[in-house]
């Protein structure tokens, strides 16, 4: 089938970006319209098999220390102005390794990059690093432009409510609470590319209302469970719409509780534990995921089996409710009930990215009531919560989802490193976890390249942060992606909806 160039796409963004600067974070919403605007050194496709993007090619030395990346030429900025090998140097000493939540552990063996000319760059590496190379894409590692962000705080640039970037597609206009529009960049590297003329990220708070926007061809795509699952089923079985759990394999997404180590309750792990085998899983998965997901076992992700990383289900990961285990622990730790046999009263914050997030904060309340832990449930905007989270730790526990990604030195170390306590960046360690003999093991793990060896070393911290909690790992998650089948092409890479839509196009 030949595609066709022409048309828009209008999509669902759920809910509403915090900002544009995907270079400060990775929430999912700025997910879903920057790298349509950014892009980065690689790509991945399906398979995540390493694909060019901004690097045509990269060679790694025999010792794994040095890897050359030779860049795309004749590429501009959206502004008009080339982009060089000082753009890579400037972005990922200067920024992603200073201020982008997961850089500091992507770039951490970074010494220093070279630039010997305008289309290479030569990443100096204090030990091998090969899980660099996975930490590539527009999502997770976005080239920026270093003529409009040198010598000023990347924090309050102009880039974050007006992106430039060198992708697909230019941003246009981005009406609050509406939507954000982007149009297609006629001056676009990838000859032939976009098909499409714009995309337009639109903004529906109410459930309801997304599903109905897509039933009426208002919207063609919503990822991320945009369109509730108890809806996505029903659409799956309709003529003209389609549903897909392709387009997330890079992210590795797991559901989880952070809790707050530093202030009561919950600086005593056995309380963290209690409410870790008191939750019922499965329950979750099937009430309000409608089946999507698989009970977590451990810190990890049993994905990571396929590379040897996992060490299998873990203690106090059991999939159904023990409730009866829970009130023992507390029981022995000296948790004892009042009167009205409450043992703790704390706030569950649960992120706002929508309905299914309530009702999972519904039932958690439901399960520790009986336990004696008394719940209150707060629900926030977006900004609102990731300021009370990462930046004041105002709060008790926090239901959330994190990326693991394909190896944990990307994804998981920042839940739990002391080194990954860094106020104000968006998910982290917001537990404030900080154990001296874990921070040594996940030094160990991302410079061992024995493989047997880095497997006992994972082994050993999943036994420690089973034990200490401070972040307890619900379900690995299946994202849905509803679209109406007149898309094409929409996830031509593992990055899904977090890709470019380059290749997109609508058969009218």
């Amino acid at each position: 089938m030949a595609q066709k160039a022409g048309g828009t796409l209008v999509y669902i963004v759920q809910p509403e970006p915090p900002s544009l600067a995907s270079f400060l974070s990775t929430s999912g919403p700025i997910g879903l319209v920057a790298p349509k605007i950014y892009e980065g050194l690689l790509d991945y496709d399906t398979d995540l098999n390493i694909v060019p993007a901004l690097a045509e090619s990269y060679t790694v030395s025999e010792d794994g220390k040095t890897v050359t990346f030779n860049l795309q030429q004749g590429v501009h900025w959206h502004d008009g102005e080339p982009f060089t090998s000082a753009d890579v140097q400037f972005t990922v000493m200067e920024i992603l390794s200073k201020v982008h939540p997961r850089g500091p552990n992507s770039f951490r063996e970074v010494v220093s990059i070279d630039t010997p000319d305008e289309h290479t760059a030569v990443f100096n590496l204090a030990n091998p690093a090969p899980y660099m190379l996975r930490a590539l894409s527009a999502y997770e590692s976005p080239m920026v432009p270093k003529h409009l962000l040198e010598g000023q705080d990347p924090r309050n640039s102009d880039l974050a409510t007006n992106p430039v970037g060198t992708g697909p597609f230019k941003f246009v206009e981005w009406q609050k609470g509406q939507y954000i529009r982007l149009d297609k960049n006629e001056d676009y590297w990838k000859e032939g590319l976009p098909y499409l003329d714009r995309v337009v990220g639109r903004f529906i708070p109410d459930a309801s209302t997304r599903t109905a926007a897509m039933e009426n061809e208002e919207v063609m795509y919503g990822a991320f469970g945009a369109i509730p699952n108890i809806d996505a089923v029903r659409l799956r079985d309709t003529d003209g719409f389609n549903v897909t759990t392709d387009g997330y394999a890079m992210i590795n997404p797991m559901a989880l509780i952070e809790f707050n180590t530093t202030k009561p309750p919950f600086d005593n792990p056995a309380l963290r534990r209690a409410v870790t085998v008191a939750l019922d899983r499965e329950f979750l998965i099937e009430n309000i995921w409608f089946g999507y997901g698989k009970p977590a076992t451990s810190a990890l992700s049993s994905n990571f089996a396929a590379t040897g990383l996992y060490a299998g289900a873990m203690p106090n990961y059991a999939p159904n409710a023990q409730s009866e285990q829970a009130i023992a622990i507390l029981d022995e730790a000296g948790i004892a009930p009042d009167a009205d046999g409450v043992r703790a009263s704390v706030t569950l914050d649960l992120i706002p990215y929508g309905e299914d997030w309530r009702r999972a904060g519904e039932y958690m309340k439901q399960a520790l009531s009986e336990i004696g832990i008394k719940v209150e449930l707060r629900y926030e905007d977006v900004p609102t919560w990731l300021k009370r989270i990462y930046a004041d730790y105002d709060f008790d526990m926090n239901v959330n989802y994190f990326y693991q990604l394909p190896d944990p030195v990307l994804g998981v170390h920042r839940h739990y490193g002391t080194d990954q306590i860094r106020q104000g960046t968006h998910f982290v360690n917001s537990s404030q976890y900080s154990n001296p003999d874990l921070d040594a093991l996940l030094v160990a793990g991302a410079q061992e390249a024995d493989a047997t060896k880095r497997q006992e070393i994972y082994a050993e911290i999943q036994k420690i942060l089973a034990n200490d909690l401070p972040v307890a790992n619900l379900f690995e998650m299946e994202f849905l992606t509803v679209y109406n089948e007149k898309l094409k092409d929409h996830a031509t890479s593992a990055l899904g909806s977090y890709g470019s839509f380059a290749e997109a196009w609508i058969d009218d």
